[in-house]
């Protein structure tokens, strides 16, 4: 069972203590979600880039330095990344939190760039941290370069899945409304990406949520896209719509 405890106000639960503001200590929205695999608290940094924090580790996904310092956040245990495009493989942002003990999971194109890491592909999964990662394919079909290219090709570039316990996490990478989306089962919460004209205008993104239907949607990645249309468009398919500073 998945419990949230939104940012939005300050929660308390008597007993248990729980204690949430409205953003963290770097001063980033957070929402703290309580699932049967324990807190999970997801780290809201802009763009396509987030910090998921569970059981004392810390997960980095698709990290980028025009969105956040990140010799001020907290190193990484793992890090995710979904594609080798610059504001998703970002050097300047993992020389400030990447370890020699930091486990890093990637795509093939990314690891060639990176010189190391561990690939993951459509279709496979990884255990990252004690929780399964699905990696899920991730393609434009619309949205294409001057030379026909699509910006993200079919079968290179990944979404994951995150599991923590019986709460699934979908990241989508940079992505349309692709027809394996149906395939999607029991999603929580998702993210889905709304940057024009490389991913969904606010009807595919809307589109791809009611092919597999998260509980919680947060449109992230948007760049100048209004996510209010998603809620708009979405206002009455029982699906619940957070924007947050994802732009």
């Amino acid at each position: 069972m998945l419990k949230l405890i939104s940012v939005a106000m300050v929660s308390m639960f008597l007993g248990g203590l729980w204690l949430c503001g409205a953003a963290s200590a770097a001063g980033f929205e957070e929402d703290v979600f309580r699932t049967s695999a324990g807190e999970v608290t997801i780290t809201f940094l802009g763009h396509g880039t987030l910090m998921v924090s569970f059981g004392g580790r810390v997960l980095h996904v698709d990290p980028y330095s025009k969105v956040a310092d990140y010799s001020a956040l907290p190193k990484a245990d793992a890090v995710l990344i979904t594609h080798e495009h610059q504001d998703h493989l970002d050097n300047e942002a993992l020389k400030h939190i990447v370890t020699d003990e930091t486990d890093i999971v990637l795509n093939r194109k990314s690891a060639a760039a990176l010189g190391k890491g561990r690939i993951i592909g459509n279709g496979e999964s990884k255990k990252v941290l004690g929780i399964k990662v699905e990696a899920v394919p991730a393609y434009n079909i619309v949205h294409k370069r001057d030379n026909g290219q699509p910006f993200h090709p079919k079968g290179e570039h990944n979404g994951y899945v995150l599991n923590f316990g019986d709460t699934r996490i979908y990241v989508a990478g940079d992505t349309e409304n692709i027809p394996e989306m149906k395939d999607l089962q029991d999603i929580t919460i998702a993210f889905l990406p709304m940057n024009l004209p490389y991913t969904m205008t606010p009807e595919m993104a809307a589109d791809a949520a009611l092919s597999f239907r998260p509980k919680i949607l947060y449109p992230y990645h948007y760049g100048q896209t209004d996510p209010e249309k998603l809620v708009d468009l979405l206002k009455d398919s029982g699906i619940e719509v957070r924007v947050r500073k994802m732009s």
